[in-house]
């Protein structure tokens, strides 16, 4: 399996958010199956001081290494070395809220 460009757009998201205090761990449930699940966001900040939470990963409930597989090494060593160590993307300067 290959990640996709939404993954990296997702983990940069989250990346970004993390470095700017703008990461939120909530309580969320499955919609179809009422499951509590565990949700990392992003806060976005609007223009009038909303607060927006962006879904972007979801934590595990129980042990995950029993529910994963990890990639072989032929997999990872497919992968260009800026794919494992990219930088993150800047963002414009906020602008101050009154």
């Amino acid at each position: 399996m290959s990640l996709l460009p939404c993954h990296r757009t997702n983990f940069d998201t989250l990346r970004q958010a993390a470095l700017n205090n703008d990461l939120a761990l909530m309580a969320c449930r499955h919609r179809d199956t009422g499951e509590p699940i565990a949700v990392l966001c992003a806060a976005n900040r609007c223009p009038r001081g909303e607060i927006e939470f962006v879904p972007l990963a979801t934590l595990f409930n129980d042990n995950p290494y029993e529910f994963l597989v990890p990639p072989t090494v032929s997999e990872t060593d497919a992968l260009p070395a800026t794919d494992l160590n990219h930088d993150p993307p800047t963002s414009p300067p906020r602008e101050a809220t009154p």
